[in-house]
């Protein structure tokens, strides 16, 4: 720092000449120099009285500070009045305190890059400050009474000026300011152009230039412009103003009592501020995506010759799958109804008749005895009757008339013989001796020797021989070719449709019923055991307990076996008993039923409640007659399309 006097000459100063420096007074002197070279010099010994006085009052009035001595800070231009004020200013302004533009603001750079920034940024304003500082300075040294006042006011609005730029110690140079410096002392611009003029009519006040502020201000500030839209106001504050409703989003610290308004990104959810910066950003996701899609399509198209062919590959595995699994499921279906072409009835009489031999429970003079009997038995075509029982009937007619007291009313069918599977027929032939016990009872009954005239019960390979034989005369075409028309040499299963187009064949009168569902709780067939009721009631006879009736049982079949129904027990109870003969029965079982003296237990295996018969379906053939050759022609044309009485 160094020590500066007000530039005044030695007439203004009030000061009286001193002696030896009369060539002073007039000239602008640098006041501190010439009082401290002065303060050395004492009156010579021989001075008188008068020059002695004239020094005594010269240091009274330095030492009441009249000289106006003072200091000014290298840093900023700022003058005190002591060197104790120099330190403290130092500490307070340039130690504390960061640099700030006394135009826009700007902050965070040393002292030697805001100087820059005032000479590049605010050269205008600065230029007509200093010249307005200028016309201060001549308006002050032409006025007598308030010149020491208006010096000082000058050299303070000066000093707030550079005061607001003091730093600690410069460390960058100007070319190192940011770019983003620019941009924020355009920002603020405004607002520092309002305090600025507050600040120094503030000091003009202090100062009592009341009179010439007003012109000099309007002369060092054009009306402000707004540095957003162009935007022209009267004042500082109007501007602030102007910037802080209209352009908020812009400044670093919105106006917080304005509600400023958001904009959500609908594609990823980025809050904008501003309408067209979100636009913008859209923009760049639309045409994000519609590089993406060019891209796509391109590879799109491959894709879908790829997935195109991988599809084609896998429907012909899954075609191939398919057609394995289908001729799997077929040849099963075939083994299981005997179409696989193993053979028939004598093969696999045989076939087990060699397995009885080599286990040795058949002797080979047995085994060669019984192929002899079958052979005949099927050159005959007859049933060599070794697995029929019969009178079973008649046992049973006896036991009900003495014994079965929880019985209240039976009716049994007509006479007929029990047949079960032999080796030859085992696990397919169930069918065939249904129609062997039926064929056995028609031929017991006189109402059926004419249409069964000269008859008798034929063996398994003959029943399929006449099945065949109906078919070549129209019966059930539909049912012929499901089985390839043949059935010698087979295992084929038989059913009711191929038991009800026999017995046509033979004019005997049936009639196939389909309980096609259950009619009673926990899949129970009621109607079933109803409608056998009737059928066999219908011929009651008084109120004995027994009835024996000349109806012929009745072929019974569901899935995967069929028996007969022979008759039905009421109980006291009043519910419904069915007596069966079941073809999987072997003939010991059956000829316990032919003792004198009956066990209940025996017939356990002929007794049939609701509760125990709950398949899905059941399906019965009933003989009601005989046919008429007309009669026989018109049921052989509806047979083309085979339907059947459904109950319920």
């Amino acid at each position: 720092m160094h020590c500066n006097a007000d530039r005044r000459g030695a007439g203004h100063t009030g000061i009286p000449s001193v002696p030896g420096n009369e060539e002073l007074p007039g000239e602008v002197v640098d006041s501190p120099r010439w009082l401290l070279c002065r303060r050395d010099r004492r009156p010579d010994c021989s001075a008188g009285p008068e020059e002695e006085a004239e020094w005594s009052a010269v240091w009274h009035l330095l030492d009441l500070g009249y000289c106006h001595t003072m200091l000014s800070c290298d840093i900023c231009g700022e003058t005190v009045t002591s060197e104790p004020d120099m330190k403290a200013h130092l500490l307070v302004v340039h130690m504390e305190n960061e640099v700030i533009c006394p135009f826009c603001k700007l902050s965070g750079v040393n002292y030697d890059e805001m100087c820059f920034h005032i000479e590049t940024a605010h050269f205008e304003q600065n230029t007509l400050e200093e010249r307005n500082f200028e016309r201060i300075d001549t308006m002050q040294n032409g006025t007598s009474n308030n010149k020491d006042n208006s010096l000082q006011s000058t050299v303070g609005v000066n000093s707030s000026i550079h005061s607001a730029c003091a730093s600690d110690h410069p460390k960058g140079s100007a070319q190192s300011l940011p770019e983003d410096d620019t941009l924020k002392r355009k920002e603020v611009y405004s607002e520092n152009l309002s305090e600025s003029r507050k600040f120094q009519k503030s000091r003009g006040k202090q100062s009592g230039l009341s009179e010439i502020k007003e012109p000099i201000y309007e002369t060092m500030y054009s009306p402000p412009e707004c540095p957003f839209c162009g935007k022209i106001e009267e004042c500082g504050q109007d501007m602030e103003t102007h910037v802080k409703t209209k352009h908020a989003s812009l400044l670093d610290t919105p106006l917080e009592d304005c509600v400023q308004p958001f904009y959500d990104c609908p594609m990823c959810g980025l809050i904008c501020t501003n309408y067209d910066i979100l636009q913008e950003h859209v923009d760049l996701h639309l045409e994000e995506s519609s590089i993406r899609q060019g891209v796509d399509r391109v590879q799109c198209s491959g894709d879908l010759e790829l997935a195109h062919q991988l599809q084609q590959e896998e429907d012909s595995k899954r075609r191939s799958e398919e057609s394995r699994q289908e001729m799997e499921e077929f040849q099963k279906l075939q083994r299981q109804y005997g179409l696989d072409n193993s053979g028939g009835y004598k093969q696999q009489q045989l076939r087990n008749m060699e397995i009885e031999v080599n286990k040795g429970r058949m002797l080979p003079s047995e085994f060669h005895r019984r192929r002899a009997e079958m052979m005949e038995s099927l050159a005959l075509g007859t049933d060599d009757g070794k697995t029929k029982t019969s009178g079973i009937i008649e046992a049973l007619h006896r036991y009900y008339q003495n014994a079965a007291t929880d019985v209240r009313h039976v009716w049994l069918s007509s006479a007929v013989d029990h047949f079960h599977s032999s080796l030859g027929d085992k696990g397919w032939g169930c069918g065939y001796r249904n129609f062997q016990m039926l064929l056995s009872s028609l031929l017991q009954n006189d109402a059926y020797d004419e249409c069964l005239k000269g008859m008798s019960v034929p063996c398994i390979p003959k029943i399929q021989s006449m099945i065949e034989d109906a078919w070549k005369e129209g019966f059930d075409p539909h049912g012929a070719s499901q089985l390839n028309n043949k059935l010698q040499g087979t295992k084929a299963w038989i059913g009711a449709c191929e038991v009800y187009t026999l017995l046509t064949s033979l004019r005997v009168k049936c009639r196939i019923i389909d309980f096609h569902k259950s009619t009673g709780p926990s899949g129970t067939h009621p109607r079933l055991f109803e409608w056998i009721l009737n059928y066999y009631s219908s011929e009651r006879e008084g109120n004995s307990k027994v009835v024996w009736t000349s109806k012929p049982p009745i072929y019974l079949q569901h899935q995967g076996h069929s028996r007969t129904i022979v008759g039905i027990e009421e109980r006291k109870n009043r519910t419904l008993c069915l007596l069966i003969f079941d073809p999987g029965c072997p003939s010991r079982e059956m000829q316990k039923l032919l003792q004198q003296d009956i066990e209940a237990s025996s017939l356990k295996q002929l007794r049939k409640f609701v509760g125990n018969l709950k398949h899905k379906q059941y399906q019965i053939v009933a003989v009601e007659g005989t046919l008429s050759s007309e009669e026989k022609v018109a049921r052989r044309q509806a047979s083309q399309v085979f339907t059947a009485e459904k109950i319920p």
